[in-house]
């Protein structure tokens, strides 16, 4: 790696960890006062008596009803969107299945596209349904994350907050501001939002390019077409470009994602959405040790997620600056000195580089977040499989705003249960003993995503209807499969490229991927909560594990890392390892 590559990525950490406390002490500050001004107004407005605390099953079913009325809009909003205003490209409803695939994306903080935001949705679609779900889904992660919080520090309580009060907080101080802050200052980085319909402009020269059609049987061809003009396409753009990144949702308003020039114009606006991913995940650390009365414990679970993190980005960034070795072998020039044009550059953006893209990818795939700014399908196999062993821990390094941090405290009780056995204790976390129940929840909380993983995985492998959308053959055609799978089973949504998902088969089989792996681990984490929340508190003594220490940071590591190495380790030996063997001459 070079000096600059370092730079980049000491910078990025510095700025990340330098913003952790204040927001954290923030959104602690949020979530414990008492409610005033605007928001009792409406509370009262919404009929919401907000001094009323929920059980964990009301809290439940609250947020599982929200949340479906919330995915119904989305389907709703594309079937009927050739009807609906905002729409001046004229552009047609969406198809059962994609709408499906969808709304179920959107409501789950998936974000997954089978779709081209500019060819498919409309600004209507894209606000009214996209964007709000960015705040809602998001909102809904930082909710059960509070639930679970206070399930640790109330005693003998057979509740664990208000949904509506949680979810309210979470949009209206806090992914609100921070979105208008950030959309403001893409705007003047120069991304888009407006209203006006797209843009037809005049090229300077001529361009010639395939487009499809039939031929007079019937099948399909392509033709040689030229062309002086070039039509842009617009929109609201940097309004949900903020959301989607700080609340870890990744959607792109078009096709190409972050990769887009009027999604992410500058290597500032870059880099300023790349910290977007990773602020609110790393700052609820700090905020999870303000609630449970003890700063410690959240820097401990920080510098878990941290440690993984800056390793799997030393891992992906020299991948892909050393190079293709089968370029090599043709005498391509591939030196890293250069760092906008050494290395593996396919995929990737000249306004970025390797060391922004990679340092993204890894970023992206974190947190949870999904949004790209090159294509990880054009990544050396190391460097892609990075981003797919992130996925497949369980989300949990930063993972979503809410949602990995409430994943991390399960693999904390799991690892504070290990170290219960091994000294023959009752196992204790911040003052509750770990037993049975917690652990039967927080082994579905842990299993859940692994069987939608490598279960969809086998069945597409196994079925004509997927295996009909694989385009590359062998290894890297498998790592497709698996990448889009991990993606959706771990609530992602960034996709690895080469498959053709917007078919019924992988919308309806995504759709299910996603929505079993948001829910169905929601329910268990609320569930724990309820029950923590109806202890008492157990005193520390002398057989109490310390989980705050070093050691304890490295215990959660290794159990995070076990868990994901045995689950996925043999398939992403068919896939990326095997993949690397090949490039590398190993047969």
């Amino acid at each position: 790696m070079t000096t600059q590559s370092l730079l980049q990525i000491a910078i990025y950490v510095t700025v990340l960890l330098a913003l952790v406390k204040p927001l954290g002490a923030y959104m602690a500050r949020i979530y414990r006062d008492r409610p005033a001004g605007l928001e009792d107004r409406l509370y009262r407005l919404c009929g919401i008596d907000a001094q009323q605390d929920m059980r964990w099953t009301q809290y439940a079913i609250a947020l599982l009803v929200f949340n479906l009325l919330g995915l119904l809009a989305v389907y709703a909003l594309q079937r009927w969107q050739d009807v609906l205003p905002l729409n001046p490209q004229a552009l047609p409803a969406v198809s059962p299945d994609s709408s499906f695939n969808t709304a179920v994306s959107f409501a789950t903080n998936t974000n997954w596209q089978g779709y081209g935001g500019e060819t498919t949705m409309s600004y209507l679609t894209q606000m009214l349904g996209m964007t709000v779900q960015n705040f809602l889904s998001a909102a809904s992660g930082m909710a059960v994350l509070v639930a679970l919080i206070r399930g640790f520090s109330r005693r003998n309580s057979e509740s664990i907050g208000n949904f509506w009060v949680d979810m309210t907080r979470s949009t209206l101080y806090i992914l609100l501001p921070l979105s208008l802050v950030l959309a403001l200052t893409l705007v003047g980085q120069g991304v888009v939002q407006t209203f006006k319909p797209y843009q037809t402009v005049s090229l300077t020269e001529t361009v010639s390019y395939q487009a499809p059609k039939l031929d007079a049987d019937g099948k399909p061809v392509t033709e040689t077409v030229q062309t002086q003009q070039q039509t842009l396409a617009l929109g609201s753009a940097a309004s949900q470009v903020a959301i989607k990144q700080l609340g870890t949702n990744g959607g792109g308003f078009f096709n190409v994602n972050s990769a887009h020039p009027f999604e992410n114009p500058t290597p500032l606006s870059n880099f300023l959405e790349m910290l977007a991913i990773l602020l609110i995940p790393a700052a609820l650390c700090y905020t999870f040790g303000v609630m449970v009365g003890d700063t410690r414990q959240g820097w401990a679970i920080l510098a878990a997620m941290m440690l993984v993190f800056v390793a799997l980005v030393f891992v992906a960034v020299p991948a892909e600056q050393a190079g293709n070795p089968a370029l090599a072998t043709l005498g391509a020039d591939q030196t890293a000195s250069n760092q906008q044009a050494g290395g593996n550059m396919e995929g990737k953006e000249t306004r970025f580089g390797i060391v922004s893209s990679a340092l993204w990818a890894v970023a992206t795939t974190a947190a949870s977040n999904g949004s790209v700014n090159s294509m990880h399908d054009s990544f050396t196999p190391i460097g892609g499989m990075v981003p797919m062993w992130l996925m497949q821990l369980g989300e949990v390094i930063f993972g979503g705003v809410g949602s990995g941090l409430y994943g991390m405290i399960v693999f904390a009780i799991v690892a504070v249960f290990i170290a219960g056995l091994m000294i023959g204790r009752t196992p204790e976390y911040l003052g509750k003993k770990i037993e049975a129940y917690e652990m039967k929840m927080a082994a579905v909380i842990i299993l859940i995503p692994p069987l939608m993983v490598l279960g969809g995985t086998a069945m597409a492998l196994m079925l004509d209807a997927g295996k009909t959308s694989i385009f590359n053959l062998g290894a890297h055609g498998f790592s497709e499969v698996l990448y889009a799978f991990s993606s959706a089973g771990n609530n992602n949504g960034s996709a690895f490229g080469g498959l053709s998902a917007n078919v019924p088969f992988y919308n309806l089989m995504l759709g299910l991927a996603m929505l079993f792996s948001r829910y169905w681990l929601i329910v268990p984490v609320l569930a724990i909560a309820g029950s923590l929340a109806a202890k008492k508190s157990v005193p520390a003594g002398a057989g109490t594990l310390p989980t705050h220490t070093p050691l304890f940071v490295v215990l959660l590591i290794v159990t995070v890392v076990m868990v994901g190495a045995l689950t996925f380790v043999p398939a992403l030996a068919l896939g990326p390892i095997v993949e690397y063997l090949q490039m590398t001459g190993h047969h």
